[in-house]
């Protein structure tokens, strides 16, 4: 038997990356009830690849947390849970106040300008939402627009594990509130937190972002509680 070539493993690489991606973004995207069972050999005839193939993208998916996996039982898409969907809006409030301010210290005008970008984008997609009334073909773009301005507040933060961890954990908040987010009853408030954060960002407010940030993330925690140092939100900084 002959050795595949260099073009025969490229080409599984590529279809073992494109699954997985696409697995991705239907979790995300809420394309697959929540609880619902992942089978394998459907979902082989569905790509016409391998079961190995299959697999091996579950699997790491379930190490993203974004399917869940228990022996004898196999792969099954995670249930709506209040419980997690408070933990991923601490973990994002912690996250994205962190890295905010770093970015705030360290990407200069660049940054800034990145910022008023990905932000413009966001709320010229949610005032047309508004506009009509109803999402209707905006969801997607809405989607892609919301991540990347929460992406880029923390872009120049320097660390890149921290924006790991908030890639993980922004795809499982995403995932657990993409059927209650989509009647967009939050889109006015939404809109007008969008800009608070903005605004004390470019102000150079760290505390005053850092609440903005709680502020914006708050309505998915169980029992919100107000920090104790976000209490005085006039001042130019605060301590991390």
């Amino acid at each position: 038997m002959l050795a595949s070539g260099p073009t025969d493993c490229c080409d599984q690489m590529n279809q073992d990356t494109d699954i997985y991606h696409d697995l991705h973004a239907r979790l995300v995207s809420g394309f697959y009830p929540h609880g619902q069972k992942l089978r394998a050999e459907q979902l082989r005839q569905d790509y016409g690849c391998s079961a190995s193939t299959v697999r091996e993208a579950l699997f790491r998916l379930s190490t993203e947390s974004l399917v869940d996996f228990q022996e004898q039982r196999g792969f099954r898409v995670p249930a709506l849970s209040k419980q997690r969907q408070h933990e991923l809006a601490q973990m994002r409030i912690l996250l994205e106040g962190e890295g905010t301010c770093l970015s705030m210290r360290n990407g200069g005008v660049a940054w800034e300008a990145r910022l008023s970008a990905a932000h413009h984008q966001l709320s010229h997609i949610e005032l047309r939402i508004r506009s009509v009334g109803e999402v209707g073909s905006h969801l997607e773009l809405w989607i892609k627009a919301e991540q990347e301005f929460h992406e880029t507040l923390i872009a120049a933060c320097k660390s890149e594990v921290l924006k790991r961890m908030h890639l993980l954990t922004y795809a499982q908040f995403r995932q657990q509130l993409v059927v209650t987010d989509r009647n967009f009853s939050f889109l006015p408030e939404n809109i007008s937190q969008h800009h608070a954060i903005v605004d004390a960002a470019l102000e150079g407010n760290e505390t005053l972002v850092r609440q903005c940030i709680h502020d914006h993330l708050s309505r998915n925690l169980i029992h919100p509680i107000q920090p104790a140092h976000y209490a005085a939100a006039g001042g130019k900084s605060s301590a991390i």
